[in-house]
């Protein structure tokens, strides 16, 4: 649904990549430019973990959605970062599981933005807005999350292989904590990012993916950890993705563009990089 407070024209960033359309492309998706392409294909080189982990942070979110509506009666969510919209989007899974979930996707990147709207025209339970998620009480104070969330029930925020996007700068632990410290007791956080048990392979990762202009810290298990503390993981824990339930009966995810092919199954032989998560409960509720 279409927010009265959102411009009508968008300037959408064409000379520089964005995680949002580098992502998509990574499942399939064909919602990107030249630029995005580009910089994705100079990274898998160097790092061909990046194509496994994206599709595999996708897979997670399909297996976290579901258990948060069927197991833990979660009727709401907020997907931060939620990129572009593909098969199996997180109002699309909640709904099959309970069709009275309501979702409000959050996006800084515009084009994320026009496609919502065009795909949500006719869905009055689901909406995107166009925000920064490092800027969390202009999320709170949107009329769209007003007119969705109720705070006096349960809500889950997902942050789904978007950790890496907030660095130390940001104050990401205030970032994930803000909605479920605000949020009735039952409330959830759905988490993952992009880890690498060797902290000088994942300094250069970071340089490589902040130096193409993409906001990016690579961080070890245990600083990761460090940001989860206080809230309470969900079995099996916080793990790679590939360990959390794995269903191999969920739905599949289209094929990748040949360039990316070369690249599938990296990460069967490659093991200090992965996507790194779980879902975690506020303990307070």
């Amino acid at each position: 649904m279409e927010s009265e407070n959102q411009p009508e024209t968008m300037s959408i960033p064409c000379d520089v990549p964005t995680s949002a359309r580098g992502y998509g492309w990574m499942l399939g998706g064909k919602d990107n430019y030249e630029v995005d392409r580009k910089f994705m294909l100079s990274t898998v080189p160097s790092f061909p973990e990046v194509v496994d982990i994206c599709r595999q942070n996708r897979e997670f979110l399909y297996r976290a959605v579901r258990h948060l509506t069927r197991e833990e009666g979660i009727r709401q969510f907020i997907d931060m970062g939620c990129g572009l919209p593909t098969d199996n989007n997180v109002h699309q899974v909640a709904q099959r599981f309970a069709p009275d979930a309501r979702v409000v996707y959050v996006d800084i990147d515009p084009i994320v933005l026009a496609h919502g709207r065009a795909l949500l025209a006719d869905d009055s339970s689901t909406t995107v807005i166009m925000a920064d998620m490092r800027d969390q009480d202009a999320i709170l104070d949107h009329p769209d999350v007003a007119r969705l969330i109720d705070f006096d029930e349960p809500v889950a925020s997902l942050f789904l292989s978007v950790g890496h996007h907030l660095v130390d700068a940001d104050d990401p632990r205030r970032v994930l904590r803000t909605i479920v410290d605000r949020a009735a007791p039952g409330s959830f956080v759905g988490f993952s990012q992009v880890i690498c048990e060797d902290p000088v392979r994942g300094a250069t990762m970071t340089e490589h993916i902040a130096g193409g202009g993409v906001p990016w810290q690579t961080r070890t298990p245990a600083e990761v950890d460090v940001l989860l503390e206080g809230l309470e993981p969900v079995a099996p824990g916080v793990v790679n993705l590939v360990d959390w339930r794995p269903d191999p009966d969920q739905p599949p995810l289209a094929p990748v563009d040949p360039d990316l092919v070369p690249y599938l199954g990296a990460t069967a032989t490659n093991k200090e990089i992965y996507e790194y998560g779980g879902v975690l409960r506020n303990p307070g509720a």
